[in-house]
């Protein structure tokens, strides 16, 4: 149930480039890495962007809420200096400039819808019905080629803490598959895996135990990690099932280290 990269760049470049640019995808292909985790929240008028945090300050400078601004406002800001002066300069990127990239130097995806509160179902919908669209080939070669049956690392993956979200994203491309971020593992995780119809439960390791490993791994599910940034942690989770994991050190962690 795991056909995706083990290791996982985390929003692009980890911490060695500026989150969720075009920068740090730049940055996390340079050093190996073909997959890459990165959030997308929308713009006021709708646009997807990528973009971690609701609020402006830590790494676009400014006040206020991002989903009160609009997309061509928020195209010329400056998403690059907080991290360093070699960076200035580097703007917001928007979802259809990243799946370009990506799709361009095969760089599978891990999705994670990122909406702003109030904006979960319209943000599930619209990256859905964006991520059909450009995928349309693909999509089409996967249901001709075994029926729609997941998984197809050809294909990116949705996650998302929102479960209403995700259950958007489900509705308008249910082709696309879905990985339910959680924090910690709560009783009721297999009842929302099933309501998703997910292929792939995704926690904070953490919290995660073996014996949850174990039983998310039993149930038939694939199990990612969020955000080990350890060599010694990444070898210890492995061993207990894991499938894969994001880092923010990919200058410590290789794309091949599994």
């Amino acid at each position: 149930m795991w056909p995706y990269p083990k290791i996982v760049a985390h929003r692009g470049g980890g911490t060695l480039a500026p989150e969720n640019t075009l920068a740090a995808m730049r940055c996390g292909l340079e050093h190996g890495f073909h997959a890459v985790e990165f959030d997308v929240m929308l713009s006021r008028d709708g646009v997807p962007i990528l973009m971690h945090d609701p609020v402006f300050g830590r790494t676009v400078r400014g006040v206020g809420k991002v989903s009160d601004v609009n997309a061509d406002q928020l195209a010329v800001m400056d998403a690059g200096s907080w991290l360093g002066p070699q960076f200035a300069g580097e703007r917001i990127c928007t979802y259809r400039q990243v799946l370009a990239f990506c799709r361009q130097n095969s760089i599978w995806m891990n999705v994670e819808i990122k909406p702003a509160e109030g904006f979960e179902i319209e943000t599930g919908r619209v990256v859905a019905q964006i991520t059909e669209e450009v995928f349309e080939v693909e999509l089409a070669a996967h249901v001709a080629a075994n029926g729609g049956a997941w998984p197809d690392p050809a294909l990116p993956l949705f996650s998302s803490f929102s479960f209403d979200a995700l259950r958007a994203a489900q509705v308008a491309a249910p082709d696309i598959p879905r990985g339910f971020l959680t924090d910690t593992i709560a009783d009721d995780w297999q009842q929302r895996l099933q309501e998703l119809d997910a292929v792939a439960l995704h926690t904070n390791h953490k919290y995660l135990s073996p014996m949850q490993a174990q039983a998310v791994k039993q149930a038939g599910y694939g199990l990612f990690c969020y955000t080990v940034n350890t060599s010694a942690r990444a070898a210890e989770i492995l061993g207990w099932g894991v499938d894969g994991f994001c880092t923010d050190r990919i200058d410590l962690i290789a794309a091949d280290f599994a």
